[in-house]
């Protein structure tokens, strides 16, 4: 099991008062497994995903990672949790721009202790980089950005990757494409994919998926 949510519920201080954006969810997720995690804005999605990543605190539940009990964890051991477990693929891309295509792609593997010039040359090749190294975020396009930004991801070798809209600023086809690499690499590597995706179409690619209305699992 890579990721297990047991009766996890979140609060959100407003002027009104406490608004629960999450109700009591239990999920799991095995590795090699994907997961589409889709619902309406403000069903609580992005909440649950900045939980699974440790970027936010539960109110009420438990949540393990790899086995690891994380449900208590201090910031800077959620931030350990990151660079070694846990990966992270967003629709900003969120690339280095002072940094060539090489080195974002060795930034989060370095970081973990984990950089293997073997797998990123083989993760470049199968993402079409080989020809781009050298070149900086700037210079290329949104599809070959969000490859970057994959393999930047699975250079370091997560267990559970976590992926929020990951082809929302992509065309279709290369959207397919990028979504064809990524279920490919991550089955691969034996990781988990949570992905939130507005699109039932991409939803339906994935091994299973769960909905969300107003914070709860329809």
């Amino acid at each position: 099991m890579v990721l297990a949510m047991q009766g996890v519920s979140k609060f959100y201080q407003t002027v009104e008062g406490p608004l629960q954006v999450l109700h009591d969810i239990d999920l799991n997720l095995h590795a090699g497994r994907s997961l589409a995690l889709t619902g309406e804005s403000g069903s609580g999605k992005s909440t649950l995903m900045h939980l699974a990543a440790g970027l936010d605190g539960v109110d009420s539940g438990r949540i393990a990672i790899d086995g690891q009990d994380v449900t208590h964890l201090r910031d800077a051991e959620r931030a350990a949790l990151r660079r070694g477990v846990v990966g992270l693929v967003f629709q900003q891309f969120n690339l280095i721009p002072s940094l060539d295509v090489e080195a974002n792609l060795a930034f989060h593997a370095r970081l973990a202790g984990r950089h293997d010039p073997a797998w990123q040359t083989d993760l470049t090749e199968r993402l079409g980089l080989a020809g781009l190294l050298k070149r900086y975020p700037e210079q290329l396009s949104g599809g070959q950005q969000q490859r970057v930004a994959i393999g930047r991801t699975l250079a370091a070798r997560p267990k559970l990757v976590l992926a929020d809209e990951p082809t929302g600023n992509l065309d279709e086809a290369t959207g397919d494409a990028v979504l064809d690499l990524m279920l490919s690499l991550v089955t691969e590597t034996g990781a988990a994919l949570l992905m939130v995706t507005h699109s039932l179409r991409l939803a339906e690619r994935l091994g299973a998926r769960i909905h969300l209305r107003a914070g709860r699992i329809a």
